[in-house]
């Protein structure tokens, strides 16, 4: 099985990571789509379709299943990249919203997102169609932070006491109760640990890399793995190669020896 994960950057590589180590037995093909991100200061059409582009890039390269490891892309283009891969396609939209549904006992949720996440209310609707009640905030100082390499730096400590705190703000003033966070953004993984001694400890933190490696197993009907990431990977870029080795290691957890570079058009 070969499988492909998209995102317009590196923060998938989060997402590549958990699959590796859950199922080690499948091959995978990753492309980050630098040279045109951010996403999130595109338009819907625009998104559409660099992300339909990277997906037939993908399957034409073998790819037989679709991650779309980009909560902008998921967010905005889902339909889209369905349309253009002749493959199964999931969502790290889908699998988060699932993995609320699955965890909440009160049926209230928060989310953290990137600004253009949240403004497409992606994760909204989503839950909302589970029947769960949500409470969306954008955490836009984190994704720098994470990129500069500032996990457990005290700058970062303090943004994130204040934007937990907001929402938590937010959720009381909504009169509600939630008892689960979802990080909607493959950045937050690498913050998980900061996150969780932030929140009250009733409150579960849904890890987008994780559950969506866990519904590919599923989705594929996979035996689970050992937990030694052993699957093959390349790696494919559309710019700023010696950047996605450098920057691409920290997400993945482990050296990026070659990139290559790929030409996606305009």
């Amino acid at each position: 099985m070969k499988i492909g994960v998209f995102d317009s950057g590196f923060g998938g590589l989060t997402v590549l990571r958990a699959l590796m180590e859950r199922i080690p037995e499948a091959e995978y093909l990753y492309l980050g789509d630098t040279a045109r991100l951010p996403y999130g200061a595109k338009s819907r059409a625009t998104v559409a379709r660099y992300a339909a582009s990277s997906a037939r890039f993908l399957v034409d390269e073998g790819a037989e299943f679709l991650v779309i490891a980009c909560n902008t892309a998921s967010a905005l283009a889902l339909d889209a990249i369905q349309a253009a891969a002749p493959v199964p396609v999931l969502g790290v939209v889908e699998t988060g919203a699932n993995a609320a549904e699955a965890s909440s006992a009160t049926r209230d949720v928060m989310v953290i997102a990137t600004a253009a996440t949240v403004e497409s209310h992606a994760y909204a609707a989503a839950c909302s169609a589970r029947g769960l009640r949500v409470i969306e905030k954008a955490c836009p100082l984190l994704v720098p932070l994470v990129e500069e390499g500032w996990i457990e730096h005290p700058v970062t400590t303090e943004v994130l006491r204040i934007y937990l705190a907001e929402l938590m703000e937010q959720a009381r003033a909504a009169e509600l109760k939630p008892d689960t966070l979802v990080l909607g953004c493959t950045h937050y993984p690498l913050l998980r640990a900061q996150i969780e001694r932030a929140v009250p400890e009733a409150l579960r933190v849904i890890d987008s890399a994780a559950v969506t490696a866990v519904q590919v197993e599923r989705r594929l009907d996979i035996p689970r793995g050992v937990a030694d990431p052993a699957g093959p990977a390349r790696f494919f870029a559309t710019d700023s190669v010696a950047k996605f080795r450098v920057l691409g290691s920290r997400f993945l957890g482990r050296a990026i020896e070659g990139v290559e570079l790929v030409d996606l058009g305009s």
